[in-house]
């Protein structure tokens, strides 16, 4: 441990204050004594986050010193900040929360196989964000807390305001990461959802470094131990679409995948629940009772009970809740190797196919552009589908440079011999406006298909500017719903639209100048 968090874990312990590790009915109780958030009727902790609704990606800043200098991908997503930057910082954060009356701790583990975990603690001024790191990572036995010694902390408080003249930040807000100090350093955010993400961007610098590629990705298990994988950026169907009560759930959001199969990064979900019904997404809606976390999801006065269609607050709603509340879960949270990997995407273009089956080339093509359309709330904002491109399915959380993560992916495709699929979630008839978004029902059936092999060797016909292959038949969806030409009215919009879509595609690509030119070749054919 170095130094400088040795000193603060030093007078931590002297906080007369200081709780650790509290039960989730013990962290309760604080929530609502200290009015931080309501009880819902369901037994959920409601709770809201003022003006950050979601991540604050500009506010996000690494570390630059001798341990990350040559190994972090520097530019506009991982942003450099001097090391007497952070420790000035840092110094004050330790003294707010140390004048705190009361403050949590939670240790824990990031990582479900043994053999890859991290120890980590999470120091919060906040009940209810200590609640969230309970449901969202692993919690230790009591045996394992005895000997628990964290190798990477988070210090999160939201209530104090940085000055950006004076503490080098961007705004008030910010995330700090130090490598060498093994420290995150969160303030001026009360998004929980940076808590978590900042754990996942240390196992995206941690786990290759041990032959583990770590992914930004929904995973599952079917009875016969088949294995799939489901990419995609915030709202584009992976807790949802993994949620399949035929197949056991291996985790929502984050995963390694190692000489040992597939193991789950967190002991959670983190799901988005706006629109949420019990009737089309069962598992989530029944997952949230106490103890969970409910995030900006307002309720009703009279009842208590969650308005899931309300997005006063924002778009982002969200719910935390720990694997366990999911009767249908793999236990412990670890499979072999995939047989199945899906990409999703929310193209609200509504131009891509709503199945695809890739090649290997075309995998890697689709996995290192990484398109999707934002959607409203994920980040602040962003108040409308907005064309994005975010290398590997989760840009905004790598340390290292996208080829990493891309070689890792295409060398275990070929050793395990997986099926990649490009699934579209998004809309059809017509772009955002104009079109409707694919039914579930529909994205349902197609993965089922390409789970259970039913799409080997069916009838495919290639799309004429993306390249891709269409079945032509898929069990439980209209063939009209397949062909995307097919679903517009005015066909000479559509052409236009799908070629503005490839350009966009080709514009992005240039950036990966070291890709093989039979990956480059893979992409969409752009007449322009």
């Amino acid at each position: 441990m170095k130094m400088v968090e040795k000193s603060f874990v030093t007078e931590l312990y002297k906080h007369s204050n200081l709780h650790a590790n509290l039960s989730v009915p013990l962290l309760v109780e604080k929530v609502l004594a200290r009015k931080e958030g309501k009880l819902s009727a369901t037994g959920a902790v409601q709770a809201t986050t003022g003006a950050y609704t979601g991540r604050s990606p500009k506010d996000k800043f690494v570390v630059k010193d001798e341990i990350s200098e040559n190994y972090v991908d520097w530019g506009s997503v991982n942003r450099s900040i001097e090391e007497s930057t952070f420790n000035k910082l840092y110094e004050k954060v330790v003294h707010y929360l140390l004048n705190k009356q009361e403050i949590f701790q939670f240790k824990g583990f990031a990582g479900a196989d043994h053999e890859y975990r991290l120890p980590i603690q999470v120091i919060n001024e906040f009940a209810w964000h200590n609640l969230f790191a309970r449901q969202l990572f692993i919690t230790p036995t009591e045996e394992e807390l005895q000997t628990h010694e964290p190798e990477f902390t988070v210090l999160s408080a939201p209530t104090f305001k940085a000055d950006p003249e004076v503490d080098g930040t961007n705004s008030e807000a910010f995330i700090l990461v130090s490598l060498k100090q093994r420290i995150i350093l969160i303030g001026g955010t009360e998004y929980a959802g940076e808590i978590k993400k900042s754990i996942f961007s240390i196992m995206n610098f941690l786990l290759p470094q041990q032959n583990v590629l770590s992914m930004h990705c929904s995973a599952n298990v079917g009875k016969e131990g088949d294995v799939a994988l489901f990419f995609g950026l915030s709202g584009t169907g992976k807790t949802t679409l993994s949620a399949d009560p035929y197949r056991r759930l291996i985790g929502d959001d984050e995963h390694g995948w190692g000489p040992n199969g597939v193991f789950n990064i967190e002991g959670g979900c983190y799901a988005k629940c706006i629109n949420l019904s019990q009737d089309k997404e069962p598992q989530i809606y029944d997952a949230i009772r106490f103890g969970s976390v409910l995030e900006n999801v307002v309720l009703h006065e009279d009842t208590r009970s969650p308005d899931y269609d309300d997005t006063s607050l924002t778009e982002n709603t969200r719910a935390a809740y720990p694997l366990e509340n999911i009767d249908n879960i793999a236990i412990p949270s670890i499979a072999g190797h995939p047989n199945t990997i899906i990409f999703l995407t929310a193209d609200a273009s509504g131009t891509l196919p709503p199945i695809s089956k890739l090649t290997k080339e075309q995998a890697m093509y689709h996995f290192l552009s990484g398109y999707t359309s934002k959607l409203a709330g994920t980040e602040r904002g962003v108040t409308e589908p907005q064309a994005t491109f975010s290398a590997c399915f989760g840009a905004p959380f790598l340390p290292l440079a996208p080829s990493k993560y891309a070689e890792m992916l295409g060398e275990k495709i070929d050793a395990y011999q997986s099926n990649v699929f490009l699934v579209n979630t998004g809309w059809t008839g017509g772009p955002y406006g104009v079109g409707k978004r694919m039914k579930l029902s529909y994205t349902r059936a197609m993965i089922h298909a390409a789970l259970e092999g039913e799409l080997n060797g069916t009838e495919t016909t290639k799309d004429d500017i993306f390249g891709l292959q269409i079945p032509m038949h898929v069990p439980g969806v209209p063939d009209e719903v397949l062909i995307p030409k097919n679903t517009w009215q005015d066909k000479a919009a559509y052409e236009k639209t799908a070629q503005e879509l490839a350009m966009k595609f080709h514009n992005n690509f240039k950036k990966f100048t070291k890709a093989d030119e039979d990956i480059v070749n893979a992409g969409p054919a752009y007449r322009g």
